[in-house]
């Protein structure tokens, strides 16, 4: 079963029902994106790709990624979605270690590319999104080619991890694995159908693009905004205007979404312009995702997911998150929900033996939507993969109804005097003081106690310090758990999908040699704020 069956099918079916949009404004029926996926399969046939082969793709959200995508499995072709905010030499390492027949980018990328491949990337071929060349191999010359058959088990997306411990490692992905994913968005996130659309508005080299499958199934519309990008008031003017718009957004999407709508007085909440906000991707804090409903009513449902089973091992639905008078409410919300049908979830110890209920331990999850393995590193999938199992190197909770609570990777885990103390226990608590706007918590070594808890805050008022930080974790924590260094920064450094980076904050801050009780650095003016 070929993936691009599914665009084949709803345009077999719904011909002339639109397909894609450029912001509001149709832009191709069904029937005009089968024809240019065909033509396209055709033309990538005819620069040398052949069955199996890679195809990177190194550009920002625009329609040609869609075409691209669909293009090389009806091909039968393995698509890498590369990260479009890599450094050239980044992408280039990427695009070396998976042999990368054809690279598709469009023209912001295309000189630093170009340099790179001059020099290590010269056997591969460059084509450029909305070229004369691309126009003419988007062209329909005569009948469409017939997609590709395709086993379940051949593969089809290559995704690279981010790689914070090192090199990246390529996620190997089936179509099996993107059709069980397609179908547990169906049954259990949200039947979309054809009066329906997606927007991309996160990366589509992460989990935007990877859920385009879920919304061909049934012929929804594909919305890419005219920026190229993710812009608060250009998403909700879009949709206004076309109703019925989904999105994947990572939390701090959403929290710019709502405060956008909140502060504009927008007036979406009992509208329909949106159907559903599904965010993933990174934590998303219990006081975040209230003022998130406040401003969007109940359309957001969570996913947790990683490359390696992506966006498929559990999911907190909307009515749970909108059944505020449930005793147990604020436990739900805090967790990331149920396991996927498609999948069996544990909490196990390091020898693999399950976790009693409320015990932390590291996630584990098998089924068909994880992973056959990393590319050409049994190693790494042997020590990932054990018994059918994907260690996932989280660290949750499960309750004895089945909510999964995440603590926070297991690399993150910070250990003092012998006692685990989870970052996001203590993020959560700060995040409640009115002034905290961001905050991460690292672990730093400490001669006494092993390690210390070092927070790294941003804050909206620069008479707020440390010691009044400290007092609040005192009113609120167990003392051992609370920060014992304070930075006051004017940002968190962020990846392109919003994910706070520990690594580059344990670089600058955990290495520092041990402090008073309450060392801290003076809090930023207002006006040296980013």
């Amino acid at each position: 079963m070929n993936i691009a069956l599914l665009l084949d099918r709803a345009a077999a079916h719904s011909p002339q029902r639109t397909a894609v949009y450029l912001g509001a404004e149709p832009l191709y029926s069904y029937r005009q994106l089968r024809e240019r996926v065909a033509a396209l399969a055709s033309g990538l046939t005819d620069l040398g790709c052949r069955a199996g082969d890679r195809v990177g793709i190194v550009m920002g959200n625009r329609p040609e990624y869609l075409e691209v995508l669909f293009a090389s499995w009806w091909a039968g072709l393995v698509v890498v979605p590369v990260n479009a905010k890599l450094h050239p030499g980044e992408a280039a390492w990427i695009l070396q270690d998976c042999e990368a027949r054809l690279v598709v980018t469009d023209q912001s990328h295309l000189a630093g590319l170009r340099a790179v491949m001059a020099a290590d990337l010269a056997g591969t071929t460059l084509l450029v999104a909305g070229s004369a060349q691309y126009a003419a191999m988007t062209a329909v010359p005569g009948p469409v080619r017939p997609c590709l058959k395709a086993r379940v088990s051949d593969l089809a997306w290559l995704f690279y991890t981010s790689g914070t411990t090192g090199r990246p490692k390529g996620v190997m992905l089936a179509h099996r694995q993107l059709l069980a994913m397609t179908l547990s968005y169906h049954a259990q996130i949200d039947a979309v159908g054809s009066e329906d659309r997606t927007l991309y508005a996160a990366p589509m080299s992460h989990g935007a693009g990877i859920y385009s499958p879920v919304f061909m199934l049934n012929g929804s519309g594909h919305v890419f905004p005219a920026s190229g990008r993710f812009d608060a008031a250009e998403v909700c003017d879009i949709a206004q205007v076309l109703g019925n718009v989904s999105l994947f957004a990572a939390p701090t999407i959403v929290n710019r979404l709502a405060a956008h709508i909140s502060a504009s007085r927008a007036g979406l909440k009992g509208t329909n312009a949106f159907r559903a906000i599904v965010y993933g991707g990174g934590p998303m804090y219990v006081d975040d995702l209230i003022r998130a409903r406040e401003a969007m009513g109940d359309r957001l449902v969570q996913i947790y997911g990683q490359g390696e089973s992506p966006m498929t091992i559990t999911t907190l639905g909307r009515e749970v998150i909108a059944n505020d008078a449930d005793p147990r409410w604020m436990a739900r919300i805090a967790s990331v929900g149920t396991a996927f049908a498609a999948c069996d979830l544990a909490v196990v110890d390091p020898s693999g033996a399950p976790m009693a209920p409320g015990l932390a331990g590291e996630i584990v999850v098998r089924g068909d939507t994880v992973m056959m393995g990393y590319w050409r590193n049994p190693q790494a999938t042997a020590a990932t993969i054990r018994d059918g199992w994907l260690w996932t190197g989280d660290v949750g909770s499960l309750d004895d109804d089945g909510y999964l609570t995440l603590k926070d990777r297991s690399k993150d885990v910070i250990i003092s005097g012998g006692t685990n103390i989870y970052p996001r226990e203590v993020e959560e608590v700060l995040l409640r003081h009115g002034a905290v706007r961001e905050v991460s918590v690292i672990g730093r070594a400490d001669s006494q106690w092993g390690e210390s808890v070092v927070a790294c805050v941003v804050v909206d008022d620069a008479s707020v310090g440390a010691p009044e930080l400290d007092a609040f974790c005192r009113a609120n924590m167990t003392g051992f758990k609370r920060p014992k260094t304070y930075h006051f920064l004017k940002g968190l450094p962020k990846n392109n999908n919003g994910k706070v980076l520990k690594s580059d904050l344990r670089a600058t801050y955990a290495s520092r040699s041990p402090e008073p009780a309450v060392a801290f650095e003076p809090p930023l003016k207002r006006e040296d704020r980013a």
